[in-house]
């Protein structure tokens, strides 16, 4: 079975616990609606990155929160490019999944939106 990628964002309105995690469970459930063949038991793995600019909390533990007990997580920090888009959490999912990669549904909520409007669809 492939490993796919689903990729996605959220901005966060304020550096505190409760505006990560909200705007993390957010984009993991938007995830899951628009790819809704995806279970946590078939995730191999999930890497969360932040902005330099989110320090109160780690985003994976929205995931946790949700159930994903089991899913192993990995929390790190976005590289800073001057200009870039602040106050952002993204996710990289790796999917154990037959779908092809084209049926594969990244979510990009928020201003991340304009990170990649070519994939925006909701």
């Amino acid at each position: 079975m492939p490993v796919r990628g689903i990729r996605g964002a959220n901005t966060v309105s304020e550096n505190t616990a409760d505006s990560i995690l909200t705007a993390t469970r957010e984009l993991l459930k938007a995830i899951l609606q628009k790819n809704p063949t995806m279970h946590p038991g078939d995730l191999a793995s999930i890497i969360f990155t932040v902005t330099e600019d989110l320090t109160a909390i780690y985003p994976a533990k929205a995931a946790r929160e949700l159930g994903w007990n089991t899913v192993p997580l990995l929390c790190s920090n976005e590289i800073p490019v001057p200009n870039s888009l602040t106050r952002c959490v993204r996710v990289l999912i790796h999917w154990n999944t037959d779908l092809p990669q084209e049926s594969i549904n990244h979510i990009y909520l928020g201003e991340a939106t304009t990170l990649r409007p070519d994939l925006t669809k909701i």
